[in-house]
């Protein structure tokens, strides 16, 4: 055996068990900072998540609900039947919605519906409607919950 492959053999091992006391300090504090970052990071990748999710259901909403119509009432007949009366524009569709279909019934104007009492004239009460107390708190409740 040669002289270099003796006193390699015969030299003990001591590995360093602790850092220099000058970096350790630093690399806790640098752990923390880093572990800030990434949370720091996560939060705002999943707040701007919920914020494209939440923007694109908005528009989805309007695409579907359509920007000329409005459901004016709604006259439950029975089981999964009903009449609605739908404003489309200054016209007014009667339709007749069942399980397998929606029907047109008749169009009218603006002004026939008034004449007809299908609208409440400008200011009144809805057609039908007695002046209670308490149908008035209910009317502004729907009013304000109205989507």
């Amino acid at each position: 055996m040669s002289n270099a492959a003796r006193h390699c053999e015969n030299t003990p091992l001591e590995p360093h068990t602790q850092a220099p006391k000058h970096l350790a300090g630093q690399s806790a504090s640098n752990g923390l900072v880093r572990t800030f970052i990434g949370l720091a990071v996560v939060v705002a990748v999943i707040y701007g998540v919920a914020w494209m999710l939440k923007t694109a259901r908005r528009s989805k909403e309007e695409r579907n609900s359509g920007m000329g119509m409005r459901s004016e009432a709604v006259v439950a007949l029975g089981p999964n039947r009903s009449l609605h009366l739908v404003r489309t524009g200054r016209d007014l569709v009667l339709l007749g919605v069942a399980e397998h279909g929606v029907t047109p019934i008749r169009t009218y104007t603006e002004d026939e519906a008034r004449s007809q009492g299908l609208l409440p004239e400008d200011g009144d009460e809805p057609a039908g409607a007695q002046a209670s107390p308490l149908r008035n708190v209910l009317h502004e409740i729907r009013r304000r919950t109205q989507r």
